[in-house]
């Protein structure tokens, strides 16, 4: 027996690749009847060709303006409570939604992390969810059948605030284990033009292509972020950042279409604007459930159930990341609705190389 070097193992390490779910192998017949909304073949060939597409002018400004309301709302509550409990002196009403809560968060450091944590999602949300455009988008590549992924997040990436920056990463790095075997592709809506100077996408072109997640590292900076191990990215996913990167703005009412095992990140806002940015995400139902085990599913459209009656209360479940970190064993929880720390699962899943608070 060799007395070599024995590799550390890390619970959300896989060996295992699944390409064909990913590449063009993977791509569902599509659709005989047009359907507004639809793209045009070649763009969804690009998505299982690429891993992303991007898709614009999809959105008219009267579809979006319900989005930045609830989004509104989402801060105006917020800052209400902090408010009330005398967290701090300023509601900042007079400001808009695109420098509000940066001014909140001069006051009280935090205050986006807590927006973030929230976990009710609001109709317009949902609105979007099941667009009915949209989902003639998400037929042609999951197929006929096309249920929401619990997994949603509002961000609002605040002008030189370490907290909202995001390295490196896979989203199935996050998610539970058995996740790259699932399909979930995103929609990253922004809620303005998305730039290189307020922090606007890049993704690493094909990395999705071998069907692997690489091994990541927790935690980022003083975030709660989870980033992949560089060293390994070539040799596992065959990119090289130099040779494949690709920062993509989209204008307005547009969005980038994505796979759950590209490697992407966002660039640091130096504007002096909020970017504010919806993922929602979508899954073939019965699939294995990517996110924290816990919350399921929403079916949005079955061909034998043409009066679906949308039921959303799998995603009705309040604090969801409090109830994912609970359900990964985390002991250190709190019911401080002003605890501006965020344990997650994936901190569970990876080795970790940095700690904060």
């Amino acid at each position: 027996m060799s007395a070599g070097k024995i590799r550390k193992v890390y619970p959300g390490h896989s060996d295992e690749a699944h390409p064909e779910i990913y590449t063009l192998a993977g791509m569902p017949e599509q659709p005989k009847v047009k359907k507004p909304g639809q793209l045009p073949e070649h763009m969804v060939r690009q998505f299982f060709e690429k891993g992303y597409v991007l898709v614009e002018d999809f959105f008219t400004p009267q579809e979006l303006e319900p989005v930045r309301q609830a989004t509104a709302r989402l801060v105006d509550d917020l800052a209400q409570r902090l408010y009330k409990a005398g967290k701090i002196t300023n509601l900042q009403e007079d400001a808009g939604l695109f420098q509000r809560l940066t001014l909140i968060e001069q006051e009280f450091p935090g205050a986006s992390v807590i927006l973030h944590k929230q976990a009710i999602l609001p109709p317009e949300y949902r609105a979007l969810l099941s667009n009915e455009r949209l989902l003639n988008v998400l037929e042609q590549v999951l197929g006929p059948h096309v249920a929401a992924c619990p997994s949603w997040n509002v961000r609002p990436k605040i002008p030189n605030l370490s907290e909202m920056g995001i390295p490196w990463h896979q989203d199935s790095g996050y998610f539970a284990r058995n996740s790259y075997k699932t399909l979930m592709p995103v929609a990253w809506i922004p809620l303005l033009d998305a730039t290189p100077e307020n922090g606007c996408m890049q993704y690493l072109e094909g990395g999705h292509r071998r069907g692997m997640v690489c091994d990541h590292l927790c935690c980022w900076k003083d975030t709660w972020h989870v980033m992949l191990d560089e060293s390994k990215m070539g040799d596992v996913l065959g990119v090289d950042i130099e040779r494949d990167l690709r920062t993509i703005p989209v204008k307005y009412g547009g969005f980038i279409l994505f796979n759950n095992l590209i490697p992407h990140r966002s660039v640091p806002n130096n504007s002096n604007v909020i970017r504010w940015s919806l993922d929602l995400r979508w899954q073939r139902p019965g699939e294995p459930e990517g996110v924290n085990g816990i919350q399921q599913p929403v079916l949005l459209r079955d061909p034998d159930q043409p009066n679906l009656k949308i039921d959303w209360s799998p995603v009705d479940t309040g604090y969801r990341h409090k109830l994912a970190a609970r359900a990964s064993g985390w002991q250190k929880q709190t019911d401080d609705e002003f605890d501006t720390t965020l344990p997650i699962a994936a901190m569970k899943k990876w080795r970790i190389v940095h700690g904060n608070r």
